[in-house]
């Protein structure tokens, strides 16, 4: 069965995915002058989704059941959805639960686990919510957290920028402190919806007090399926008694 869409700049084929002879004997008048025409349309943000006399121009002759089988159908029919706003605004990465191992080089090659939770999203705003737990098995080392990330670009950037706030303690056989996380995130990814990212951060704990720390932290994450990934970071941690570090690698869940 053959359905027509009447649009402003031409006849359009509609089927269910099998051969029409009217689409192969008529000539389609939708070309690629239509196409150029319809550039100022995509180039104007918002003009997809305001513009009443676009609508009032089409012309639908569909059978209602595939209108109700269908909800992009149903989304267009009642509005024309700004699809490149939506594709910035769409988050580039995911929620994430992570757990692994990690390994102390600085002290004596100790092993250890991690936990955490990474870009929990407050709402559609560029807000996330991030906690994290580290501890050596022999006791010497131990660290936990958490963090306040603003993003300043569109979510759905591949390339974004973003302030960190948070609290932070760290304990070490040679020193521990506590305090405020102050830094900035600078986050890569070059497949969206976590199928892989890299993210670099450096933040300072008790930044100006005589018991500042700066970490810095890079980490990868590479999808294996469509919910899971590996990933791994590697720390700096520099204090002014000593300079230590810590290289974990980790399975996410992605939500």
């Amino acid at each position: 069965m053959l359905q027509r869409i009447l649009l402003p700049h031409g006849l359009l084929c509609v089927g269910l995915l099998m051969a029409s002879p009217a689409c192969s004997q008529e000539k389609p008048s939708f070309g690629i002058g239509d196409l150029a025409s319809l550039a100022p349309l995509r180039s104007t943000p918002g003009s997809l989704t305001s513009d009443s006399s676009l609508l009032s121009q089409t012309s639908i002759d569909l059978d209602p059941k595939l209108i109700d089988s269908s909800p992009l159908l149903q989304r267009w029919l009642r509005q024309v959805p700004d699809v490149l706003d939506d594709i910035r605004r769409d988050p580039s990465f995911r929620t994430r639960l992570r757990v692994g191992y990690s390994q102390f080089p600085s002290t004596d090659q100790a092993g250890g686990w991690n936990v955490g939770v990474e870009d929990v999203f407050v709402g559609r705003s560029g807000i996330t919510f991030s906690a994290d737990y580290q501890a050596s098995f022999n006791g010497d080392r131990e660290a936990w957290g958490t963090d306040l990330r603003y993003y300043l670009r569109p979510l759905g950037s591949y390339i974004n920028v973003a302030p960190v706030l948070g609290y932070r303690r760290l304990e070490t056989t040679r020193y521990s402190t506590d305090g405020v996380n102050l830094g900035l995130r600078l986050l890569l990814v070059p497949s969206r919806t976590g199928a892989a990212d890299i993210s670099l951060t450096q933040s300072w704990v008790s930044p100006g007090g005589d018991e500042e720390v700066g970490l810095t932290t890079l980490s990868f994450g590479y999808a294996v399926t469509h919910n899971l990934r590996l990933s791994t970071d590697i720390q700096k941690q520099n204090a002014r008694q000593r300079k230590d570090s810590r290289v974990g690698i980790a399975l996410e869940w992605m939500f």
